[in-house]
């Protein structure tokens, strides 16, 4: 299992499109993987849980990934909520 903390730095946050983008980029991959904001953790493929965390740019979250492939799965979502728009 890996985690890190990363700062959004979407201009609109996790908001709609933003947030399918990144739950179609976490199920490419075969890890479970999740978003935390403060303490409230969600399945990272989940649309409806990634919408309830309402993640603003700027807002620090922790990303987990635990699997084969963990280590792309949040190399991949790092660069998806931190690009600059």
């Amino acid at each position: 299992m890996v985690e890190t903390n990363v700062e959004v730095k979407l201009k609109s946050g996790l908001q709609a499109r933003q947030a399918a983008l990144f739950v179609q980029e976490a199920n490419r991959y075969k890890s479970e993987v999740y978003l935390q904001k403060d303490e409230k953790k969600v399945n990272a493929k989940s649309i409806m849980g990634i919408m309830s965390l309402a993640i603003a740019r700027g807002t620090s979250v922790t990303l987990i990934a635990d699997g084969k492939d963990e280590n792309e799965a949040l190399d991949g979502l790092i660069k998806l909520i931190q690009k600059e728009e």
